[in-house]
């Protein structure tokens, strides 16, 4: 295998690293704090990752690249990846790390679902019993009989799930004419958007914990190393072997959820977890290659 591949490989690893140990901040900030809401949160970690963008463009005076072709589908990935976002660290904070990152890993699965009809691209054959596979893990996995079961929060996480894997189809729509920073800046600023009427309307709860803000701010620094290394894994080694390997980010939030918070799978839900384990890595790479590459680097959380 040609080392630049094989580099490819280790950054996307790194950024599958990056995205379970934001799981788990999000996690460790519930349980330092459990009176703040999980939108705190995510509009900490959105913040956090809008500054890492703003702050290098206005250093270097190249703002204007931020903002891009102003393309609708700019603006409508910000909108299904920042609610997929909120949904996600919701159910994270309801029902845990690793279960929640295997339920919200099937947006592959739609997003295979759905590429004929938003993208006009029809799967592989050998793809349908790929996402059949993966489908019935989320079954087993949904309906699995854990200690405290949460079936609202496991609906979060497929909802997260789902609006992500339309987040990614914007992406592909958007993404050959803007750059991955592009893509990105408008998730936040869509998710700032969100999260400030979110606040208008509910109200907001702000920790008075420190090890809170440790736990949060730590989310956000750790989504923009992995939307770093996910960007540099897609310039080295073929989207479809990444996507691939981007299934090991479940592996390493359910690994953190047993080391880090003791929460233990029951049978059936480790046996869910491991058909959509399966039927994930096997949906990339019995795709298209030319639909694999349109959705690539910037589908970062």
């Amino acid at each position: 295998m040609p080392f630049k591949i094989r580099r490819g490989i280790a950054f996307m690893l790194i950024a599958s690293l990056f995205f379970s140990l934001m799981n788990a901040c999000v996690y460790g900030a519930k349980l330092s704090d459990p009176t703040v809401t999980s939108t705190t949160v995510s509009f900490i970690r959105v913040l956090v990752n809008l500054l890492f963008l703003i702050v290098p463009a206005l250093v270097y005076r190249n703002l204007r690249e931020l903002l891009g072709d102003l393309r609708p589908a700019l603006w409508l990935r910000g909108l299904f990846g920042a609610s997929a976002l909120m949904l996600s660290f919701a159910a994270i904070q309801r029902i845990g790390v690793g279960e929640s990152a295997f339920l919200h890993s099937s947006s592959g699965v739609f997003v295979a679902l759905l590429s004929p009809v938003f993208l006009r691209q029809s799967n592989h054959a050998l793809t349908w019993p790929a996402i059949l596979c993966s489908l019935f893990g989320l079954g087993l996995l949904f309906h699995a009989d854990l200690d405290a079961p949460d079936r609202v929060g496991r609906a979060l996480a497929l909802a997260s799930g789902f609006l992500a894997a339309l987040a990614y189809l914007m992406v592909a729509r958007s993404g050959r004419s803007n750059s991955p920073r592009t893509i990105v800046f408008y998730f936040c600023l869509v998710g700032i958007v969100l999260h400030l009427g979110y606040f208008t309307q509910i109200g907001a709860s702000w920790p008075h914990e420190r090890e809170f803000w440790a736990w949060a701010l730590g989310s956000g620094i750790m989504a923009t190393g992995a939307q770093l290394y996910m960007t540099r894994a897609y310039q080295q080694a073929p989207a479809a072997l990444l996507g691939a390997v981007g299934y090991t980010g479940p592996m390493f939030s359910l690994a953190w959820s047993i080391v880090l918070f003791g929460q233990v799978p029951d049978r059936t839900a480790l046996i869910g977890c491991a058909l959509i384990l399966t039927g994930g890595i096997a949906l990339p790479l019995l795709s298209s290659v030319r639909r694999t590459d349109s959705i690539g680097p910037s589908a970062a959380q």
